[in-house]
């Protein structure tokens, strides 16, 4: 029976009975949107009502768009971009400085030089690992940064301090703050997209993109990792056209006659978001996840001709195309932390390179070739790097976490290309030249996009919330041209 016929019918009927159910319209989204419902419920509202229509920056934005390679695990700074000869030179000898080992049973003070070269690159002249043989290609549009530290040791800690300000559970992430402070230009796609791995959840989990005490409107949309992407893209055949349109307008009736019953309800806000966008992105999503029209000379650059990198490659595509069509912030992940090199890393470490170095630079190279490079903001780099001494055997181990110094880059967005940034110590073990912490990192992407750490806040439990979290920190601005 249509629920259109029954007499008074109720919000609760028509989810019930209706014919076409909520399913083809209950897209990825939708299900990322509902892991979040259980928000507390005496969260402050400012202001009483939350979405994500374009808001304008308070300062100048360099960038427009966020694409972030999440490197987890922690690569090893002193065997990918920060050559140190001194290292090299005393390669077995006992290192006399104090360190900090996360695995007792193995740890040794042997200095380990990098078993890989290093050489110069572009007219900038950046050293780079030659496990990175296509980065080192694109070294004249990106900044490393080198002299990164966090004062954690552990991934699920310093991932948390990275990602959200403090090493505390269930605080909002970038990806939020940043879809709070500015929403996205199109609407009929997710403002906050997370690509993740065939292969599994990275370290922190769903934890990575959550919305924390934020609206759940801004936490990240995953997108399946396989084909279909997402799935549920469009209704029955029985369903298309004027009907599902019909449906779907009264289901809204029925959903804002609700909401005007409880105003100030976010998760109902942001669940009615969600259905409408579900809708929408039926034609939209659809065509910015199909890669098929791309060029032969495209998919090459991105490395899908190759098994080993073609996986990869193909998200790192489809972050192309989504910051093309106006998505703000994009993230790709790897499962659990292949960059944790604590063993065998004369192994470990070269696989994980060739996997993703080239789709890493191909992403960069079609940025700057389509002229996006300039409004998007690319960042590579994992959560701490390793120490400059063996973990076990020198011959057969790896090296173990290491927060005090450690590397990560950007490209576009602003950031001066063909640079490098802070120096470690002569053995890669410590940031002490420009030192610039996880806080001050996350002011600085802000600032990329025209938004003050300072000012960018959310009342939680009567108290104003930041980013930064009131931690002592600066915007990097000498990166940016």
């Amino acid at each position: 029976m249509n629920p259109l016929c029954y007499s008074n019918p109720s919000r609760r009927k028509f989810l019930a009975r209706g014919t076409f159910g909520v399913g083809s319209v209950a897209l990825a989204c939708l299900l990322q949107q509902e892991q979040a419902l259980a928000v507390p419920s005496n969260v402050l509202l400012e202001p009483k009502v939350f979405d994500l229509t374009p808001k304008a920056p308070m300062l100048q934005p360099h960038a427009r768009s966020l694409i972030s390679l999440f490197m987890h695990g922690g690569p090893s700074q002193v065997d990918l971009l920060d050559p140190k000869p001194e290292l090299s030179k005393r390669d077995g000898q006992s290192y006399d400085g104090n360190v900090v080992f996360s695995f007792f049973n193995r740890a040794t003070k042997r200095l380990l030089g990098s078993p890989w070269k290093f050489k110069q690159h572009g007219q900038c002249g950046t050293a780079v690992s030659e496990l990175l043989p296509n980065i080192a290609e694109i070294v004249d549009d990106i900044c490393v940064i080198r002299s990164m530290h966090t004062d954690t040791n552990d991934h699920g800690t310093s991932i948390r301090k990275l990602v959200t300000g403090l090493s505390q559970p269930d605080r909002a992430t970038l990806g939020a703050w940043l879809t709070y402070g500015l929403g996205t230009e199109n609407q009929n796609l997710p403002a906050y997209v997370v690509l993740g791995d065939p292969g599994g959840q990275p370290t922190f989990g769903i934890k990575n993109w959550s919305n924390g005490w934020l609206p759940s409107i801004y936490q990240g949309t995953v997108v399946r990792a396989q084909e279909p992407r997402i799935l549920n893209l469009e209704p029955p055949p029985h369903l298309k056209g004027e009907l599902q349109r019909q449906n779907l307008d009264y289901l809204q009736q029925l959903n804002r006659d609700f909401l005007d019953r409880h105003p100030g309800e976010s998760d109902l806000e942001a669940r009615i978001a969600a259905f409408e966008l579900a809708a929408r992105m039926q034609v939209d999503a659809k065509e910015a996840l199909d890669i098929s029209q791309e060029t032969a000379a495209t998919c090459r650059l991105y490395g899908l001709d190759d098994p080993v990198t073609k996986e990869y490659g193909t998200r790192c595509l489809i972050a192309r195309r989504l910051v093309e069509r106006g998505v703000r912030f994009v993230q790709l992940f790897l499962p659990s932390q292949p960059w944790d090199s604590h063993t065998d890393i004369r192994k470990s470490l070269p696989e994980i390179c060739r996997k993703t170095d080239k789709p890493s630079a191909g992403l960069v190279k079609d940025l700057k070739d389509r002229g996006l490079l300039d409004s998007t903001l690319v960042h590579w780099g994992g959560e701490f790097g390793r120490l400059p001494v063996s973990e076990g055997d020198p011959a057969k181990g790896g090296r173990d976490h290491n927060g005090e110094g450690f590397s990560i880059w950007l490209a576009g967005g602003g950031v001066r290309g063909g640079t490098t940034f802070g120096q470690t110590c002569e053995f890669g073990h410590r940031s002490v030249v420009d030192k610039v912490s996880q806080n001050d990192f996350q002011a600085t992407l802000l600032h990329a996009f025209g938004l003050d750490h300072n000012k960018l806040t959310y009342i939680h439990n009567g108290q104003q919330q930041k980013l930064t979290a009131d931690q002592p920190c600066r915007v990097v601005r000498e990166i940016f041209g």
